[in-house]
């Protein structure tokens, strides 16, 4: 009688579950475990990294629903963060976009600006950290500048028809050699260096 229960129980464990081991439904059935070689398990399927987001680059036309030129859009996250410099002009940044911020002047985006933390880069793959370069070989033509407030080789690389008052890009090079800000606005609030000033 204990061996056709037994039996049924081994029976009805292999039945219920597939994928259980027979070691494991032999001990459940009070049976002794046989020497099986482990079976090899399945090769990990190689993982593929997901796509950035669209808004994850930065371009003269601005990020994701941010744009230059335009108002903040309602509902998009970006919102005003610390105190206000004046009525004209204040700063907004999203938790969605770390290390991101924008200067609002007149009601409309006028600068975009990507600091530490930040992983949004502009088309050409570059974004905070990257060489100067590797800055220099996408953008020849930027003209270089002291650094306000940096010794050199920390500078300003900005692109050359940046006072046009169309929307330009402007690199904040460290005394690393390193990209330390990146900025897409529209001048003078381009080449504003302590926020609102």
């Amino acid at each position: 009688m204990k061996r056709i229960l037994a039996a049924t129980l081994l029976f009805w464990l292999a039945a219920c579950s597939p994928e259980q081991p027979a070691d494991e439904a032999r001990n459940a059935a009070g049976g002794t475990p046989s020497p099986v070689a482990a079976s090899p398990s399945p090769a990990p399927t190689p993982s593929v990294p997901p796509a950035a987001p669209a808004g994850d680059v930065l371009t003269l036309e601005g990020l994701g629903a941010l744009r230059i030129g335009q108002k903040v859009p309602a509902g998009s996250g970006w919102s005003e963060q610390g105190a206000r410099v004046s009525d004209e002009c204040r700063t907004v940044s999203s938790p969605v976009h770390p290390g991101v911020h924008a200067i609002v002047e007149g009601g409309k985006v006028a600068r975009i600006t990507l600091g530490q933390g930040s992983a949004v880069k502009l088309v050409e793959g570059i974004g905070v950290g990257a060489a100067e370069a590797e800055v220099r070989a996408a953008f020849p033509g930027f003209r270089a500048e002291p650094h306000k407030y940096s010794d050199p080789p920390a500078k300003y690389l900005t692109a050359p028809k940046a006072a046009s008052g169309d929307p330009a890009l402007r690199f904040e090079i460290g005394a690393d050699g390193k990209v330390g800000l990146i900025h897409v606005g529209t001048g003078p609030v381009l080449f504003y260096v302590e926020g609102c000033a």
